[in-house]
């Protein structure tokens, strides 16, 4: 069951964010290593404290903070060995009478325990009849049982730090270098963990979990090496972009790209999934995202990405159905409330991309403007064409060309066009404004970019359903805005070319003539 409580990511910085979870994370190798140095106590209770410190201290950053309590009353099912309540389900360090674990329940066993087998006891399946969420882990291993679309148990989201027992303490004896490896991926799982019950409502919160899931997604492909599935998303990628990644850096931009790719198409297609009205099934599933997507340039390169034989071998499978269940607990008609503003581009991007790759977000120079500084540079310029250049209708004339050469998410291209609907509204064109705003976008309003995964948000901007002028265009699917991909920016990054596409300039011609 999903709970209606507020649910909310503090406004800090995302590298000040990962830095603190190595912290957290070390410190809770640390308690284990010195527990065990003791050399007394038991396998499990021992470690009892370092669990509820850790989970303790990521629970604080959480709003509201959600609090790991131990020795739960008996209620029927048996005791487990920790709640999780959020901070006003607890007084005086106590659970308020009556008032269950929010958050679900913790089973907890020694390290040399399988946490798959535990899973399958019958005293888990009691804890997750009476709390319907329960995290068992044993040290090394997490995994969560939640319930499926039909009210049954299912198993969602796992995590593991090591295979074996002798693998794990050895991992514990250095706790600052392996919280380097893992302490982000592990901290960003605990939080997904403390938050599977509770519905998402504002883009920015879900643009935080699927970039964690996009990060998670990125190791594996990372992780997979040089493997033949790789290659062929590679050729599948250059051939669908019409450019050639070259390169160490190069090597490094396609996988971010593959990555992003993915995961802006499974979002992309549940907004509009979302929208459709009857929807077309009660879950999303992002196997058929494919059906969803309108625009034929990222039809074809979703479903070329999608591909079994390519997602398989990468296994990106996993992740990608964590993300499908996560959509599928938004509360998407106050998500669209939010998302139909006209920066909602903005507010699920930005926070996206500030979380999956800040570095690179840095390196490119993704930073927005304002919309009501991009509203007033438009109004400008069409003032300007009118009162300094001569031209009677501004930007709606067919004498004016619009080029962008950094359009980003599209803000100054979206804003050009609702300028020349302002326009054309004044002159009482009736249904033809409609075709002549949608041949203004088709012909003469050009965009090019040099980061493919924005392709995603942009085409999704000005020919989807979301756009502020759908009502009006009414895109086919063999129209779409005239959107390219260049690398006109690439000149920023290195002395050489962080790839190459032999298409752009001809594409840019054809589009400009």
């Amino acid at each position: 069951m999903i709970k209606e409580s507020t649910y909310e990511w503090p406004g800090e910085e995302r590298l000040q964010l990962s830095d603190k979870l190595e912290q957290i994370v070390a410190a809770y190798f640390a308690d284990l290593r010195d527990k065990r140095g003791l050399g007394a106590g038991t396998p499990e209770r021992s470690y009892y404290p370092a669990m509820s410190k850790l989970l303790d201290a990521i629970g604080e950053q959480l709003k509201p903070k959600v609090l790991c309590l131990s020795d739960l009353s008996n209620t029927g099912a048996g005791q487990p060995d920790f709640g999780l309540y959020v901070a006003n389900q607890v007084q005086r360090g106590e659970p308020r009478k009556g008032q269950a674990p929010e958050r679900g329940v913790i089973e907890m066993k020694s390290v040399k325990d399988d946490a798959w087998v535990t899973a399958g006891t019958k005293q888990v399946s009691k804890y997750w009849g009476a709390y319907r969420l329960v995290i068992v882990t044993n040290l090394r291993d997490f995994l969560i049982l939640g319930e499926d679309a039909n009210g049954h148990v299912a198993r969602l989201e796992t995590f593991r730090l090591a295979k074996t027992e002798a693998e794990f303490w050895e991992m514990v004896a250095k706790p600052q270098g392996t919280a380097k490896q893992v302490g982000r991926a592990f901290g960003e799982y605990l939080r997904r963990a403390l938050t599977q019950s509770v519905a998402l409502r504002e883009p920015k919160d879900v643009a935080w979990f699927i970039a964690s899931y996009a990060r998670d997604a990125l190791q594996r492909v990372e992780d997979a090496g040089e493997l033949p599935a790789l290659a062929s998303i590679r050729s599948s990628l250059e051939e669908a972009l019409g450019v050639k990644f070259e390169g160490e850096r190069g090597e490094h931009f396609f996988r971010s790209t593959l990555v992003q790719t993915l995961f802006y198409g499974v979002f992309s297609s549940w907004v509009l999934w979302a929208k459709t009205i009857p929807q077309p099934s009660p879950r999303f599933d992002w196997k058929t995202a494919v059906w969803h997507l309108n625009v034929p340039f990222v039809t074809t390169l979703f479903h070329q990405l999608t591909s079994p034989a390519h997602l398989r071998p990468l296994h990106l499978v996993e992740v990608l159905n964590w993300t499908a269940a996560t959509l599928n607990r938004v509360d998407a008609n106050t998500f669209m409330v939010r998302f139909n503003d006209a920066d909602a581009v903005q507010f699920f991007y930005e926070p996206f991309l500030d979380a999956f790759d800040p570095e690179l977000r840095k390196q490119l120079g993704v930073w927005y403007t304002p919309s009501e500084v991009v509203t007033y540079m438009v109004a400008r310029v069409d003032k300007a064409l009118r009162e300094d250049l001569g031209v009677a209708d501004g930007l709606a004339s067919d004498q004016v060309y619009i080029l962008d050469p950094c359009c980003g998410t599209g803000a100054y291209l979206s804003a050009v066009l609702k300028r020349i609907d302002a326009t054309l509204a004044e002159t009482g064109l009736g249904a033809l404004r409609g075709q002549m705003v949608k041949k203004a976008a088709t012909t003469r309003v050009f965009g090019f970019e040099i980061l493919p995964r924005r392709l995603w948000l942009r085409t999704f901007k000005s020919d989807s359903c979301c756009s502020p002028l759908a009502h009006l265009c009414k895109p086919t699917m063999t129209e779409q805005a005239s959107i390219s991909q260049t690398r006109s920016r690439v000149g920023n990054l290195s002395p050489r070319s962080l790839f190459r596409s032999p298409n752009w300039k001809r594409s840019a011609r054809r589009r400009t003539k």
